[in-house]
């Protein structure tokens, strides 16, 4: 019970101990500094990324694609809401055409409309928070959907009293 070589041994241990925490402490601190300070080197790697490979850029394409997608639907679900043209031709025969807006049609454009609306305006937020340059395009054809997009609302809610 009473080995001096034991109580010595648990000493030295202890002292390693703390020699190893203290030194897994500096460590992690170095480690942290690190990590928040950047090289020249990180910096010029994360310039040297091409835009277009970005993960922000792609959610900006698809969403620029997605608006235009939704004004080409809207532009068919018109061809399809709008009355029939009655000719002159059917006038004098007697043939009778639809003379009424499609109100299922009618609906479902004026949702699609709104979904272009915000999208394009979701876009034009989204990279004009990401141009800082001034070689950078601004997006002209997202304000262009957004004109669209708007005027045509407002001439359908103003036209058939939505």
């Amino acid at each position: 019970m009473g080995n001096k070589n034991d109580s010595d041994t648990s000493v030295r241990n202890q002292q390693q101990a703390q020699g190893e925490s203290q030194r897994a402490s500096q460590s992690s601190a170095t480690d942290d500094i690190e990590r928040r300070s950047m090289t020249y080197e990180q910096l010029a790697e994360r310039r040297s990324t091409p835009r277009s490979k970005t993960p922000f850029y792609k959610v900006m394409l698809v969403l620029n694609v997605f608006g235009w997608v939704g004004m080409v639907v809207v532009l068919i679900l018109f061809h399809y809401a709008r009355p029939d043209f009655i000719s002159g031709v059917q006038q004098y025969w007697g043939i009778e055409g639809d003379s009424s807006w499609s109100e299922g049609h009618l609906s479902a454009m004026t949702i699609m409309l709104q979904v272009c609306l915000i999208v394009s305006l979701v876009s034009i937020v989204m990279r004009a928070r990401r141009n800082r340059r001034r070689t950078d395009s601004f997006g002209v054809n997202l304000i262009i959907l957004f004109a669209i997009a708007a005027i045509s609302l407002i001439t359908l809610a103003t036209t058939l009293g939505l």
